[in-house]
């Protein structure tokens, strides 16, 4: 038995700064000597007054006994630097809670650290010559990491991470153990033992060999044959010297005076520096091919070196083989221990003095510059080598003599044959594993590894997973990369990281006229804020004040930016905005919304809420900007998952929100009406809609459906049970006066509910939205009235309710002044944008006026933008000079600019529907302003926008101006400058169509309409690409798909693209008091002949031009009326009442065919085909006959015409000759116009004409006139 003093006394462990490791030691040698209680456990004395018993006094002393006791080891363990800051020292629980919290790292650290050893665990491998016990080592060390901060990792993960990251030597036997194991079950030191068993057999199976090769440019000192290594005599060579059973581990060198070689094998004995170097090849764990052959500069095929120390034939030219084995693989090791691949094998076949030799199994290396020939393997295959007198011999023992090379100055042997070069077209197949990979259609290798495993089929090999990538999966399976759950970054602090999205076009549009909200959401706090916009393009200016706002709030600065790639962010202004304002941008990859995902989800929860409280309370969905406001005020109060235990306004602001004031959306609410706005019988409460709280005022914001007015209150009492009965709002209610006082939020700011709860009784008066005034009346000029409103009356003796309707009548009249102008809100607005545009485009600098220089004036011009629905749209102000008064050869040169024809625009539409390509649509934004002059020319300040203390000053145009005679040339030419920049063709037949040709059949085909431009493609790449470059290079507006171009309609559906103009139509049958007419069925009489001098009175001439000026306009879509707009058109000089009877037919033609229109549909014929006719002398007056065709290309027309003929026909055949060579013509433009957007007809283009002569004479063109039949 061991006796006391020989019991050894565990060492107390020292702090070393590793507190977890540290703190599990001291714990367990403070259990061991039972002290352990007194440090989880402080010892506390007993109350001031409080009596103890003898026991309860010992147990105190005992305790207090430990803790000294435990006090002392701990001052052992810890140096006294560090003893020194701990100022509570009292008690051994002070000294142990005071090194847990100063060195135990907080939870997210411990997250964090946890996180990069997960990716250090995952990337781990083991390394070459690294052994077993050292690798595992390593990755237990790492689990042990990870299990100290908090993360579980079982056994059969660390199993799994071993076996896959082993070195390529122990393939086999991560095989074996695979297929022998159940791996899930298998414990890490049964895997631990098994790989240490595996190593020792590798090693013990070690041969080791050594070669030695010397590439040298000197010759050798030493005598005699064993120059080799330096030796001396045939005693000595050999690769050891001569010396093969000697043991050389105690002899001592010459020259370095090292142990284990002699002074002749010493490596110190090359001369290094002249460029001399020692390598070797050594056969390690596995037997690979040795290479010592020397490497020579360049490459040269028709030579082969015999080698004896290369272990099989080599050559690096794949084109060599004649026969090729692309799936075998091995590894070549150099002298200088580095390794090149071998990535096939086969034979080739050589031409050697006459004879063609056959040489077999030779490696392709690619890397390889110097075939070789393998002195070994050849005699192997029965070849005899002798070498005498500086030459090397090859017999073969059939043929004799095959080859003899003489050796070079450099003792080499090289043999310069011819090679017998053939393509290799077959391929052997020597890997099972890939035979039945494409037997089972490319069925994944671990899918026929389960097969075979668990014998679920019969007839299969040993499949093991290949390396090897396979081309035909990656083309046909490959998916997308998953995306995180969870973002790996969250931003410290406010402003740090702002996500923005654009959400919409949100049909129908707002009452506001808006289609779109941004949101931008704060990454800390996941605050949102929300605003309107009508058009992408204002995400600019959007986002200039809600950076004012935020900064300004929270005293702190954006500093990166998120969003996704769309063209209204990637603005050269947006861009160069944040550059300078140091915001960093991060921008998604395309076609990965994704990573956009905070705005995304946000943009979703909100329309997903505003779906259900517009479902809840019936209101129309024109207020949903309402809805969307008052969500996102609600979800700034609501809890989410990204910040824990607050809501993102507390998280933003730093103080608890109230919700108090909340009220169900939509619900019926009344609202006291002020003492100063009734009469003593007036209802005091008026019955309104609740739609949120007010942005400025500490109030709600309701709606009065009545009045269509917006009124902001305090005092107001909730029915919250009710909603209102939209269904049953009586429209004779309803004012005529325009919608003034209707406003739409822009921006969801935070904003309180008052401090006191609104009380169910009215106290205090509300703030309502007063109605905008009466407009004043216009400059004192008289104006004459316009020819359709000759029938109404007008004058000051009307009522006031007569007044009222005709100010109904005239509301969307424009301004003609600009004083008119600046008394509306909106339309200052629209100028102050157009400033801004011409200001930001660089157009003008502010100058003196030259002498002899004479300024142009400006003017404003008003019009408002209406949809295709009849909606405004918008509000335009464009800045005009005034052009008449310009003088040619002073101030501007050439002013022509060609636009696109319609039956351009029809051609490629056409071509769009039958090949199911998209059509979309841009608006370049004041395009005029984008063209360079090369004139001087100079302009008078704009009226309202004069300089102060510049107001002799004009401006020095830089670029075009609206109203300039050169202006649409400029445009038009840096336009095509543009486009030719890009690489697009311009048509030689349409000067405003261009091509763009990529690979594989791919077209993009644009054309132009002074500011708009549609474009297709049947490559979506290529769509994306010219958006992209044309938001880059102008100020665009992206209209989306072609939906409404120069007042057509396009409907593109699945089935096709459908043109139409039926508002236009429906537009003229309103201008000309014919929307209540009865319809006929034919545009006009048959057989109607008119005059010149007509019959009846004369008519309205302004009028008759207008109507006929509007159907002109019409026949866009609409060949039926082609003819009949033709003929009355003629008489627009002197109109008499026939005529108009005429101009109404029509008119009352369209009433019943408004909606008609041209239909192309899909997958149709694109063969080219025409009609062509003519009425012999139709015209009473001149006697000349009207040509007519139309050209058919599938299902629709895409041309069409009728014309008065030039000249008089003496005949119908003439008449007939003279419309069928007019649709010749336009025939053979229409073939070139498809040959340049890549559809050329390949048979010639079939014209009907229903007069046999003059196909005839137009067949035989010797034909004389007199055999014509009148």
């Amino acid at each position: 038995m061991a006796t006391e003093s020989n019991f050894v006394q565990p060492s107390i462990p020292k702090f070393d700064g590793h507190y977890d490791h540290w703190s599990m030691l001291m714990e367990n040698f403070m259990r061991s000597k039972e002290y352990w209680c007194v440090v989880e456990n402080e010892v506390r004395e007993p109350a001031a007054g409080v009596a103890q018993t003898e026991v309860q006094q010992k147990k105190l002393e005992e305790l207090k006994l430990k803790d000294l006791k435990a006090k002392n080891y701990l001052f052992q363990a810890i140096d006294r630097d560090l003893l020194e800051t701990i100022l509570q020292k009292d008690t051994s629980k002070q000294i142990w809670d005071a090194m847990k919290q100063k060195y135990q790292r907080s939870t997210r650290v411990k997250r964090q650290q946890l996180q990069a050893l997960r990716k250090e665990f995952e990337v781990l491998h083991m390394k070459e010559g690294e052994s077993v016990d050292e690798y595992f080592s390593r990755t237990l060390s790492i689990a042990n990491k990870m299990s100290v901060h908090g993360g579980k990792l079982e056994n059969v993960a660390v199993v799994e991470k071993v076996l896959r990251s082993m070195t390529s030597k122990f393939d086999y036997v991560v095989c074996s153990i695979e297929e022998s194991k159940n791996v899930e079950e298998m414990s890490i030191e049964e895997l631990h033992s098994s790989l240490l068993v595996h190593e020792q057999r590798m090693k013990s199976n070690y041969l080791e060999e050594q070669a030695l090769k010397v590439s040298t440019n000197w010759r050798n000192s030493g005598r005699g044959r064993g120059w080799f290594l330096g030796g001396r005599g045939r005693g000595r060579g050999g690769f050891d010297g001569g010396r093969g059973g000697f043991d050389k581990s105690n002899v001592e060198c010459y020259r370095c005076h090292g142990y284990g070689h002699f002074k002749s094998e010493c490596t110190s004995n090359l001369r290094y520096g002249r460029g001399e170097k020692a390598n070797f090849a050594e056969k390690e764990e596995k037997e690979e091919e040795i290479l010592l052959m020397a490497y020579h500069e360049g490459t040269n095929t028709d030579v082969w070196y015999l080698d004896s120390g290369c272990s099989n034939h080599m050559c690096g030219n794949k084109y060599l083989f004649s026969d090729y084995d692309e799936f075998f693989k091995d590894t070549v090791k150099l002298g200088n221990d580095a390794k090149m691949t071998v990535v096939g094998k086969g034979n080739i076949k050589l031409k050697i003095g006459g004879h063609v030799v056959k040489i077999c199994d030779v490696f392709y290396v690619p890397d390889l510059k110097s075939n070789l020939i393998s002195i070994g393997q050849l005699q192997e295959k029965g070849y005899t080598i002798i070498m005498r007198k500086g030459c090397c011999q090859i017999m073969h023992p059939e043929k004799g003599l095959i080859a003899q090379v003489t050796m070079t100055t450099n003792r080499m042997f090289p043999l310069h044959i011819q090679h017998d070069i053939q393509t290799c077209y077959t391929m052997q197949m020597s890997d099972a594993s890939w035979l039945w990979h494409m037997r089972y259609g490319h069925l994944n290798f671990n899918g026929l590894r389960t097969l075979q495993q668990r014998s679920l089929v019969t007839g299969l090999p040993h499949i093991t997973c290949s390396t090897r990538v396979c081309e035909e999966c990656v083309i046909g399976k490959q998916h997308r990369d998953p995306f995180p759950k969870a973002g790996a970054w969250r931003a410290k602090t406010v402003l740090q990281l702002v996500h923005s999205d654009i959400c919409g076009p949100i049909h129908p549009v707002s009452n506001g006229n808006k289609r779109y909200f941004i949101t931008f959401t704060d990454d800390f706090s996941r605050k949102t804020w929300v605003y309107f916009m009508e058009q992408k393009s204002e995400a600019f200016g959007v986002f200039k004040s809600f950076k004012t706002l935020v900064e300004k709030e929270s005293g702190k600065e954006i500093k990166i930016l998120r969003t996704d790639r769309g063209g209204e962010y990637n603005s050269s202004a947006f861009m160069s905005f944040c550059a300078s304002y140091g915001i960093r941008r991060q921008l998604t990859t395309a076609y990965s919304p994704q990573q956009n995902g905070v705005s995304e989800r946000k943009n979703r929860t909100i329309l997903n809420m505003v779906r259900s409280m517009l479902k809840t309370s019936g209101i129309p969905k024109e207020f949903w900007p309402e809805a969307v406001n008052w969500s996102v005020h609600v979800l700034n109060r609501s809890p989410t998952v990204a910040v824990k235990h607050m809501t993102p306004e507390e998280a933003w602001s730093n103080r608890k929100p109230a919700v108090d004031h909340f009220r169900v959306f939509g619900c019926v609410a009344y609202s006291h009406v002020p003492d100063e706005r009734r009469r003593k019988l007036d209802d005091k409460g008026v019955k309104c809609i609740f739609l949120g709280v007010s942005e400025e005022s500490k109030a709600y914001r309701l709606f009065n459906p009545i009045t269509k007015k917006i009124i902001i209150s305090r005092d107001v009492v909730f029915d919250e049970e009710s909603s209102w009965d939209w269904n049953g709002i009586g429209q004779q209610q309803v004012p005529l006066i325009a919608d003034e006082g209707r406003v739409d939020s822009e921006t969801n700011h935070e904003l309180e509910a008052p401090n006191e709860s609104p009380s169910p009784v009215a106290a205090r008066s509300p703030s309502e939205v007063q109605p905008v005034s009466p407009r004043s009346p216009r400059a004192q000029r008289e104006r004459k009235r316009p020819a359709w409103m000759m029938d109404y009356e007008s004058g000051g003796d009307l009522i006031d309710d007569e007044a009222i309707a005709h100010l109904a009548l005239f509301s969307y009249c424009d301004p003609i002044t600009y004083e008119e102008a600046a008394k509306e809100t909106k339309w200052r607005e629209a100028m102050d944008a157009e400033m801004n545009s011409i200001e930001k485009n660089d157009t003008w600098e502010l100058t003196k006026l030259p002498k002899g220089q004479q300024s142009i004036g400006v003017k404003w011009v008003y019009k408002t933008k209406l949809r295709q629905d009849g909606e405004v749209d918008k509000y335009k102000a464009r800045l005009v000079a005034k052009g008449y008064k310009q003088k040619f050869g002073v101030d501007y040169q050439e002013v022509f600019a060609p636009v696109a024809k319609l039956d351009t625009v029809r051609m490629v539409l056409c071509l769009a529907a039958q090949n199911s390509w998209p059509v979309y649509q841009l608006d370049v934004k004041s395009a005029f302003l984008h063209g360079e002059l090369e004139e001087e020319v100079y302009i008078n300040q704009p009226p309202g926008y004069v300089k102060q203390g510049f107001e002799n000053q004009v401006y020095r145009l830089k670029k075009a101006l609206y109203g300039l005679k050169q202006a649409p040339r400029a445009w038009y030419s840096r336009i095509d400058a543009f486009f030719v920049k890009e690489g697009f063709c311009k048509c030689p037949y349409e000067h405003t169509l261009y091509t763009k040709l990529g690979d594989d059949g791919r077209i993009l085909v644009v054309c132009l309409y002074v500011d708009d431009l549609i474009y297709t493609s049947n490559d979506s790449l290529m769509l994306d690409a010219f958006k992209k470059s044309m938001m880059e290079e102008f100020d665009m507006t992206d209209l989306g798909l072609m939906r409404y171009f120069l007042g057509i309609e396009i409907l593109q559906s699945s089935a096709g693209i459908f043109i139409s103009q039926k508002k236009y139509a429906l537009e003229v049958l309103e201008r000309f008091k014919m929307g209540i007419c009865n319809s006929v069925c034919t545009p006009i009489e048959v057989g109607l002949k008119l005059t010149k001098n007509g019959s009846g009175k004369r008519v309205n001439a302004t009028l008759y031009k207008q109507i006929v000026g509007s159907l002109m306009y019409l026949t866009t879509t609409r060949p039926d009326i082609m003819f009949a707009v033709s003929m009355v058109s003629r008489y627009m000089e002197k109109p008499m009442e026939d005529h108009l009877v005429a101009v109404k037919r029509i008119l009352r033609y369209l009433k019943g065919t408004a909606d008609l229109g041209i239909f192309y549909k899909k997958f149709q014929s694109s063969n080219l085909c025409g009609f062509t006719d003519s009425d012999y002398a139709g015209d009473m007056d001149d006697r000349k006959s009207t040509s007519g065709f139309v050209f058919m290309m599938g299902s629709g027309a895409i041309s069409w015409s009728a014309k008065k003929q030039q000249i008089v026909t003496l005949s119908t055949t003439e008449a007939e000759f003279v419309a069928a060579a007019s649709s010749s013509c336009q025939a053979i433009w229409l073939r070139r116009m498809l040959g340049v957007l890549q559809n050329q007809q390949q048979s010639p283009t079939i014209i009907y004409c229903d007069n046999s002569s003059a196909i005839k004479l137009s067949k035989k063109f010797s034909f004389t006139w007199k055999k014509q039949a009148h």
